[in-house]
């Protein structure tokens, strides 16, 4: 006699709140900087910028975040990113999409030049008030991670980390990594889960962005 397992349960899609979403699907893509003079004048701006390793799903959490595929281009090849590629929203607010780091098969004078480009725009962006950090919750944290969450501290900068690809784990296990690393870092850094796949911690990253940015999202939805 044979017995058939348990189909095990899929996780449902968290409702969508449309008052988040709203001033995100605002967001258009306004240029791709080559270099920090290419951007726009630093000058009363808020930005929040996005960075992580070049296969930590940055863009595509950009693209889910905003409701709208294609925004930030993703790619299948890691590293492909070269630019600081900025989406404006309104009033001087914008996202930033940093290259991503540490993927090794990117030829060393280009990730040198890359590392010169987002160093300089981390120590010097006025306009930069809050950075969401990305990192594959299957891997243990990088030193750029650790890196750049100690740089976070020492300015005083907000940061969030999101531990992307959650669905890549059973419940369970996503819970309790998330669990790990809250723990590892204390309370001095926001930590949650994200999948950009089951949109798994999309609103609770939007209410922190839209906090960074000041942005009214108690206004029903166009």
């Amino acid at each position: 006699m044979t017995t058939s397992q348990r189909p095990r349960p899929s996780r449902a899609a968290p409702a969508v709140d449309h008052r988040l979403a709203a001033p995100f699907r605002r967001a258009r893509f306004a240029l791709a900087a080559a270099a920090r003079d290419q951007l726009p004048p630093d000058l009363g701006g808020i930005e929040v910028a996005f960075a992580g390793r070049s296969n930590a799903g940055k863009s595509s959490a950009i693209n889910v975040i905003c409701d709208q595929n294609g925004l930030a281009r993703t790619s299948k090849t890691p590293g492909r990113t070269q630019q600081l590629v900025l989406f404006e929203m309104d009033d001087g607010r914008r996202l930033m999409d940093l290259p991503g780091y540490g993927y090794a098969k990117v030829p060393v004078a280009m990730r040198s030049s890359w590392r010169d480009l987002v160093d300089g725009y981390l120590r010097d962006r006025q306009s930069l008030s809050g950075l969401v950090i990305l990192s594959d919750i299957r891997q243990a944290l990088t030193d750029f991670d650790q890196q750049m969450l100690q740089w976070c501290a020492a300015r005083q900068l907000q940061c969030l980390l999101l531990l992307t690809k959650a669905d890549k784990l059973s419940r369970g296990a996503a819970s309790a990594r998330l669990q790990q690393i809250r723990a590892e870092l204390g309370r001095s850094v926001q930590v949650d889960q994200f999948s950009a796949l089951k949109k798994d911690g999309v609103d609770k990253a939007r209410r922190w962005i839209a906090g960074v940015l000041q942005l009214d999202v108690t206004s029903p939805a166009a």
